[in-house]
């Protein structure tokens, strides 16, 4: 048996028909990160890099913990801070949604071999970029970290490194259409990184020129054309030696003017430098010694130019301690990140 409908009838369905469509069109879309020229889009709005290097350690232990991360977050909004890096994936949308949030962004370090956990070498790194790839709190992936100081990773050659990293990009490219794909080089790239890595979209360097890194943005604006930022910079608050005035033992203000001076010259090349994540959010007492307890020491590859004493004392990097208390660093941080607004482009 047939039905006819109403005129009134049929007009009140497409009135809800287009209503829940203007519903559907009204729920927010998922943030598209992109690159054009030297510069980090979100939305197509350039994104300035305020940032930390964050790999939260507590006393006694060697591994990361996020149990703190209420108030490490509190303490980032704080000093202006808008981007976290990490080391390794975090593997905990609860964890993503807060820092989202938040408003702070994150970029997701992959490393090559970490026992299968999201890393290059056993491929299982794409399983997270897709996992995660539609989350607004994502910035961009990286790849490795200063890997190009480590050729004995890679059978004595670090070409097999850069093959490997290009290759992974590459992947990630074919997945996701809404995030660069970046690396953190130790220093500035060769002409053999840059050759090997074209799948890369903006190249982060780990730079320790004492406190002042400005000649590597001419250096780079020399030899390529894509975006930069520094994704390891800074000082520690502890000196081996008197040195330049300042006393050996503790000391917070050597911390604090090495980050001032460098953070100034990150900021005042913006036209070639899309930011900084500054390391680091909070001392390390696993790096160097008994985790325990906080030693001077430690190691790490062409650190002799870190200020002002040429030693990487490396359990003394936070710009708050252990604790969380802050350190004279944290306000010359903050001062200068919440003075920030947008890039400035010559």
């Amino acid at each position: 048996m047939s039905k006819t409908y109403s005129s009134n009838y049929l007009n009140g369905i497409f009135m809800l028909l287009i209503i829940f469509l203007g519903s559907c069109s009204s729920v927010p879309k998922t943030e598209k990160v992109t690159v054009s020229g030297r510069q980090i889009l979100v939305n197509g709005s350039p994104y300035l890099i305020k940032g930390i290097c964050y790999h939260p350690v507590p006393k006694g232990s060697e591994k990361r913990d996020l149990g703190n991360l209420t108030q490490d977050i509190a303490i980032m909004e704080e000093a202006g801070i808008n981007t976290i890096r990490i080391y390794e994936p975090i593997d905990d949308v609860v964890v993503l949604d807060q820092l989202k949030t938040a408003g702070i962004k994150v970029i997701i370090g992959f490393g090559y071999n970490q026992k299968g956990f999201y890393d290059i070498r056993s491929g299982s790194f794409i399983d997270y970029v897709n996992k995660y790839k539609d989350h607004d709190a994502i910035l961009f992936w990286e790849l490795g970290n200063e890997y190009n100081y480590h050729p004995e990773w890679f059978n004595g050659d670090v070409k097999n490194w850069y093959y490997a990293m290009d290759n992974a990009a590459e992947l990630i490219h074919k997945n996701d259409l809404s995030h660069p794909v970046a690396t953190a080089h130790g220093e500035l790239p060769d002409s053999l990184a840059l050759s090997l890595s074209k799948n890369i979209d903006v190249w982060g360097m780990n730079v320790y020129r004492f406190d002042d890194p400005s000649a590597i943005f001419s250096e780079w604006s020399a030899i390529s054309p894509k975006p930069m930022y520094l994704s390891e910079a800074g000082g520690d608050s502890y000196m081996t030696i008197t040195k330049d005035g300042y006393e050996a033992g503790n000391n917070q203000k050597a911390q604090a003017d090495a980050n001032t001076s460098i953070l100034n010259a990150v900021f005042n090349n913006t036209d070639i430098c899309s930011g900084v994540t500054l390391f680091s959010f909070t001392d390390g007492w696993w790096k160097a010694g008994n985790p325990e307890t906080q030693d001077p020491g430690g190691w790490a590859p062409n650190s002799t130019g870190v200020p002002y004493d040429g030693t990487p004392n490396e359990e003394f990097w936070g710009m708050v301690d252990i604790d969380r208390k802050k350190k004279e660093t944290f306000y010359e941080i903050k001062k200068i990140y919440t003075g920030l607004t947008h890039p400035k482009r010559k």
